[in-house]
């Protein structure tokens, strides 16, 4: 897999994972533990793709 398909699924991925939290933080059954999980995968999600952009552009 190519650089750029990486980084795409990548971000597709993470817009997928932004989407799911917003209805998670929306239905009123969501645990805090929920919401902070996914903030995680978010948030790992997003360092990956500026880690692989920055060693891209180097």
């Amino acid at each position: 897999m190519s650089l750029q398909a990486h980084l795409n699924e990548l971000q597709s991925r993470h817009r997928a994972l932004e989407a799911k939290l917003a209805d998670t933080m929306n239905h009123p059954a969501s645990t805090d533990a929920e919401i902070a999980e996914l903030k995680r995968k978010k948030l790992k999600l997003k360092d990956e793709i500026s880690r692989l952009q920055h060693h891209h552009a180097a």
